[in-house]
């Protein structure tokens, strides 16, 4: 009988949860159905309103990007700039040749920076057209050289237009890695001008040679391509803290581009305008860099053979003598020009240059009072 009841006793209790859960489904129903009806006759007895009303609850909110605000700032003073120029196809044979790029507007009244790649061509060939086209805009106005500088890759163009709208400069020092980062300009050339990517400061300070130059640059992952050139990469304010200049290109490699930090670039901007050139230190010599087959085959030390001693130079005043092989400047060891360069650039014109050289398997120390390039 005990077993016979315990059965009995664990069929009520199941049975008396089933009512309790029914009723509580029921409940859940009630509460509901009740919500859909109000919901329905709010929405004016519309079923599918009151649908829409339930799905609608759960849609994002449309928000702006950060770099719509930027881009609208910055895009203006971002254009175009088209070099015409006389390529040779064949000795004696050439044919017209274009080259693009980007440029941002420095100040109201028509200076424009740019990369010195962007409008190298114009340079060498006194034929050559330099032609600016605002934003929005498929006229191509006549520009002049202004000034340029092959070490920084900078360059300023002017177009004789007042009322323009400058870009506003920022501070590069201010950045840091992860900051925003926006990438203005023409890829491709004008059939994609003013093409805005978005990014990040990828790293400060990045040290970059190509074709012989090097540079400490911003990298960023912001899509740079062929055309961005001489455009602007912005911060989070619309400021241009950055001038783009060039990217890695390799199979497998993606999202690094650079671009020349506004600190460095204002101050030659400012003095391109002020006097067209940059006034740098120089030693007075013309040298040659003896690699290591170069010193095997000719049974020199390696390093900078003097080539030529400039008359009335610095180096002559200094004692300098044609023949000489550079190996030292200020106590570091130099083997090319590059590298005397970069240690040279560091001092200004007027300075003391300590230089060490080897003449006749001896070592000498020259200091020679820095003059003007």
């Amino acid at each position: 009988m005990e077993e016979k009841n315990n059965y009995i006793v664990n069929k009520k209790t199941k049975s008396s949860s089933n009512i309790i859960i029914v009723i509580i489904v029921a409940l859940i129903g009630g509460i509901l159905g009740g919500a859909i009806i109000s919901l329905v006759m709010n929405s004016g007895g519309d079923i599918s309103n009151a649908v829409n009303a339930i799905t609608n609850k759960y849609e994002i909110t449309e928000t702006d990007s950060p770099v719509v605000a930027i881009s609208a700032k910055v895009s203006p003073s971002v254009v175009g700039i088209k070099v015409t120029y006389s390529h040779e196809i064949f000795r004696g044979f050439s044919t017209e040749a274009e080259g693009e790029g980007s440029g941002i507007i420095y100040s109201e009244d028509g200076y424009i920076v740019t990369n010195y790649h962007v409008i190298e061509e114009a340079i060498s060939d006194t034929d050559a057209k330099v032609e600016v086209a605002l934003e929005g805009s498929e006229e191509w106005i006549a520009a002049t050289i202004v000034g340029y500088d092959k070490i920084t890759d900078l360059a300023v163009v002017k177009i004789e237009k007042t009322g323009l709208q400058a870009a506003e400069f920022g501070t590069s020092s201010d950045l840091k890695v992860g900051d925003i980062a926006v990438a203005i300009g023409n890829p491709l050339g004008q059939e994609f001008a003013g093409t805005v990517t978005s990014g990040i400061v990828s790293a400060l300070n990045r040290t970059i040679t190509t074709d012989g130059r090097t540079y400490e640059l911003i990298q960023t992952d912001a899509a740079i391509n062929t055309g961005n050139s001489g455009g602007a990469l912005a911060n989070s304010k619309g400021q241009v803290v950055g001038i783009n200049t060039v990217k890695i290109v390799a199979t497998g490699v993606e999202g690094i581009g650079f671009a020349i930090p506004s600190d460095e670039a204002v101050p030659i901007i400012k003095e391109l305008i002020q006097n067209k050139k940059i006034s740098r230190p120089s030693i007075g010599i013309a040298g040659l860099d003896i690699t290591e087959s170069m010193s095997n085959t000719y049974n020199l030390e390696v390093g900078i053979y003097v080539s030529e001693v400039i008359d009335e130079g610095p180096a002559e005043k200094a004692g300098f003598k044609v023949g000489d092989i550079i190996i030292k400047a200020e106590g570091t060891e130099v083997e090319t020009m590059d590298e005397l360069n970069e240690i040279k650039y560091k001092y200004k014109i007027g300075d003391e240059f300590k230089v060490t050289v080897l003449r006749n398997g001896k070592e000498i120390e020259l200091k020679v009072t820095l003059g003007e390039e």
